[in-house]
Order: C-alpha cells, then structure tokens, then sequence
C-alpha cells in the first residue's frame, strides 16, 4: 500500500512537473494581464450582472486586452475599438470558432449539423450556401410570397369576424408573423390555420424552456471534465426539450415527403425552405460535404429558435415604429 502510494506521489509531481515546463516552454508572448483572483475557480465568483461595466472597470485596471480564468477556461476580453475591428473583421477567420455550451451541444444536434455552433470549414461554407441562395435571397422570397399572403389574408379575415369585440392587437400581430415564418420554413405542410396556430405556441414554450436552460450558468461549461456527470441536469432537460422538437419535426417532414410522394406537387405556389432542404438532402448534399437528416431538422431548429425567441414587445416597438415613418413619409408626400 505504502509503495503505491509513493508511485501515485510521483506520478502526480511528475504531471505536475510536465505542465509547468510545457506551459513555461509553448509561451509564445508575454502573458496578457489578468486579475489576480483564486485558483480552481477564477473570476467565475466576482463577475457581475453588468458585464460590460465590470470589463471597462476591468481595462481601466489591466488595459485594453486582458484575460480572465473561469475555471479550467480562459477567456480574453477586447474592449477597444481598435482591437474589436482586429478580432472581428481583420483576423475573423482566426476567431471564428466558438466553443459550444454543453446544453447548446445537445440541442443544436452535437453542434456540428448547422450553422450557429459549426466550426468555420467546408460543412459550415455549405450550410451558409444553403440557407442563402434558398431562403434570404430575393428569389426565395419571392417563391413564398403567395404563402405570405395568405396568412396576412387569414389575419384579415379573422379580425374582421371580430368587428365589434376587443382585440389584443400585440397578440394578433405576433401569430400572424408566426403563421408567416412557419409558412415560409415548411409551407402548406399544415394546411389548417388552427393547427399551424397550435404548433406555433408549442415551439414557443419549447423555446422559452430552452432559453431559460441556455441562459443557466452551467458547471459543465467552466469545467468540461464534468460535463460527463451533468451535475444540474442541464443537458438531462436539454435531451427531453430535443425530443419534443424532433417529434414535431420529423412528423412535419413525414407529411412532407409522404405529400410529394402522392401528388407531385404541393397545394401551395412555390417551394419553402423545407422543400430545397429535402431537395439537397436527397442529393446527398455537395460534391464535398455530405448533407443529411440531420442536418434538415438542426437547420429547422436554428431557425424556429431565431424567431420565437425574439421578444414580443420589442417586435411590437419595431411594427410601431415602421407605422410612425410610414405615416410621417406619407404626411411628407402630402
């Protein structure tokens, strides 16, 4: 017993050794400044809600770039402007990868399947390719512009039904630009307004759970080694919210193909993004990079999270506001 733990002893001075020497010997560059705070844990205790008054306090100690230690990772924190360009425009190929949160792993399919979390290379060019030249470019939008409409119709129908009656307006306004964004992503896969609407306020309690998960601070992503334990049951919760996407996701893209199976073509004018995802899964994506499943349903949740965690009172601020310039440029033309 006594021998072992003699060799143990060494074997951890010896590590411990090691370490230092290869930290001391891979140094490229003078160490950048940095607080002086414990071990093991690092800054994580002292940061504060207002990050970005805590940093200018920070570099008016330690300069425009320092580091800081949270737990077993290291950040650097830039706050001149100089610098910023540097990082974000000049060197952004070199920055471009993030280090992905663990809950954010399980909920962007391993973080490798869309375009949020994957790492700059040849997966991440052609999914950037895909969703630009099919779904943000004028000619995909004008592919969609008879399902655009007929959701701004129903609106219209549905407030006229109600002449007379008290309307949330704000409320109102949010589905119908639900009922647009879920039209544009998938269609006349749902055809009846009604189950649209139901689906459309299930993705937005699913995100608002996810939101509130990602927002969490996490032990996993301060020390990776835990991340195996799942010590708060993050990524646990995670994996439940992921299944109740995939159901709704797969039945949406079973409708879908089952559609196009029997009839050829779909009931409403033009393709959605659903169909060119299909369209490219079925290629097998480009002549480099493999485009599968997966990589459809990672695509469709980076999307759905994207819009129904926009808040609501700020895209009603927003809706005013085109009002207000709209009505001014029209008193203007007047």
């Amino acid at each position: 017993m006594a021998s072992f733990l003699v060799y143990a002893a060494a074997c951890l001075l010896a590590a411990l050794w090691y370490a230092a020497w290869f930290r001391r010997h891979s140094r490229r560059g003078p160490p950048l400044p940095r607080p002086n705070w414990p071990p093991l844990v690092g800054s994580i205790p002292f940061l504060e809600p207002d990050l970005h008054s805590y940093f200018a306090r920070l570099a008016r100690a330690h300069g425009p770039i320092f580091s800081l230690r949270l737990g077993a990772k290291l950040a650097v924190v830039v706050t001149s402007p100089s610098l910023a360009r540097e990082v974000l425009k000049d060197q952004d190929a070199a920055f471009a990868n993030r280090d992905v949160p663990a809950a954010a792993r399980v909920i962007a399919y391993g973080g490798e399947a869309e375009i949020v979390w994957n790492p700059n290379g040849p997966v991440w060019r052609m999914l950037r390719r895909a969703c630009v030249r099919e779904m943000l470019c004028p000619a995909g939008l004008d592919a969609v512009y008879d399902l655009r409409r007929r959701e701004v119709r129903a609106a219209v129908r549905s407030l006229r039904a109600r002449a007379g009656s008290s309307v949330d307006v704000g409320a109102e306004m949010f589905l119908t630009v639900m009922n647009v964004i879920t039209s544009t992503l998938w269609g006349g896969t749902l055809e009846d307004r009604e189950e649209r609407s139901a689906v459309g306020k299930e993705f937005q309690e699913l995100v608002a759970e996810i939101t509130e998960l990602l927002g969490r601070p996490n032990v996993s992503d301060f020390f990776p080694a835990l991340a195996r334990f799942d010590l708060q049951g993050i990524q646990r919760q995670m994996h439940i919210l992921l299944e109740r996407f995939d159901r709704i996701f797969e039945s949406i893209i079973e409708r879908r193909k089952r559609r196009l199976e029997e009839g050829g073509r779909k009931m409403h004018g033009g393709d959605d993004f659903l169909d060119h995802m299909l369209r490219l899964e079925a290629a097998g994506g480009d002549d480099r990079t493999p485009f599968t499943m997966t990589n459809v349903k990672a695509l469709l949740m980076v999307s759905v999270l994207s819009f129904y965690s926009f808040d609501l009172r700020c895209f009603v601020f927003y809706v005013f506001s085109v009002y207000i310039i709209l009505h001014n440029q029209t008193n203007n033309n007047i």
